[in-house]
């Protein structure tokens, strides 16, 4: 059974019939908002069975939106927090990800700025690579660009999307060695991104990190993970109370290929090595509970199927 990422949008009345439906159709909803008097779910669905979500969902006044990113967590990478090098693009894109169905965090870097002391740190790289995909926001020089790139990609291990001021070809042309997307004329300017063109190119960093993360999806497909991510998160929310408690957004952060779980690492990785997921198999034998270098959360990182011989 394939999955695919979707967003149901909808009326509030009856709403609970389509979380329902998926559910016994095998699906998982991974989050779900409401708002004023529409609720919005972003869920993995089996794909033969998303006409029919559809089709129940016409009479309740939902509509079922393609979402590629439901599923991710994207890094947005930006030099430094500082007014001078925080350019609106870069929270722009954050959110505009966001509303397609991804969790962004926006990583401001200690030392990203001057030529001189350009850095990355190991708390930058450790949690850049945390992320399912790294969108690098810079400048509007390409001499810049072209220097300081080198310095701040060290290490990271995740794919990168590259956004700056000089067009796709010239990034394509300073960046040694390449990185799996590029999207140009995405400069530093002091407004908000409202208008047409502006709206056209956030849709065009989308389309570039859709594709970096269809690639990624691929390669998984050739080695399947030992669980589904989402799967895991249904689990860990049946079996651990004390998620539920969590006041955080997405307190059960789905990735590609495993789970953010934002409680204390050393209370909880005990716990959830031994919580069992089906005839005997803990989720310690599936994956390893590491600790997250975001505050005092946990990461899950599943084994493939290479390594544990097992799919449940």
């Amino acid at each position: 059974m394939i999955l695919v990422p979707i967003t149901y949008r909808g009326g509030i009345y009856r709403h609970n019939e389509i979380i329902d439906l998926i559910e016994d159709l095998g699906g998982y909803i991974v989050q779900k908002h409401l708002i004023a008097q529409e609720v919005v779910l972003q869920c993995f669905v089996p794909k033969d069975d998303v006409e029919l979500i559809r089709t129940m969902g016409k009479p309740l006044t939902g509509d079922v939106i393609d979402s590629p990113l439901v599923g991710t967590e994207i890094a947005v990478v930006i030099p430094s927090l500082e007014i001078h090098h925080l350019p609106h693009p870069a929270c722009d894109i954050a959110e505009y990800v966001r509303r397609l169905g991804a969790k962004s965090n926006m990583i401001g870097m200690a030392r990203g700025v001057g030529k001189r002391i350009a850095g990355i740190n190991d708390e930058e790289r450790d949690v850049i690579n945390e992320h399912d995909i790294a969108v690098y926001v810079l400048g509007n020089f390409e001499t810049c660009i072209e220097y300081k790139m080198q310095i701040i990609r060290r290490g990271i291990e995740v794919p990168i999307v590259l956004c700056g001021a000089p067009n796709k070809e010239a990034l394509q042309k300073i960046i040694n060695p390449p990185v799996e997307g590029y999207v140009g004329n995405v400069g530093r300017f002091m407004h908000r991104t409202k208008e047409s063109d502006e709206l056209a190119k956030l849709d065009e960093i989308v389309a570039e990190i859709t594709r970096v993360l269809e690639k990624k999806r691929e390669e998984i497909a050739k080695d399947p993970l030992s669980v589904s991510p989402a799967r895991l998160m249904d689990v860990i929310r049946e079996q651990v109370p004390a998620i539920h408690e969590v006041t955080s957004p997405t307190p059960l952060t789905v990735q590609m290929s495993g789970l953010r779980v934002k409680l204390p690492y050393d209370t909880y990785a005990s716990v959830l090595r031994k919580i069992e997921i089906e005839d005997g198999i803990t989720i310690g034998d599936v994956a390893d509970i590491l600790p997250s270098r975001m505050r005092d959360y946990i990461i899950i990182r599943i084994h493939l199927f290479s390594e544990t011989n097992m799919v449940i």
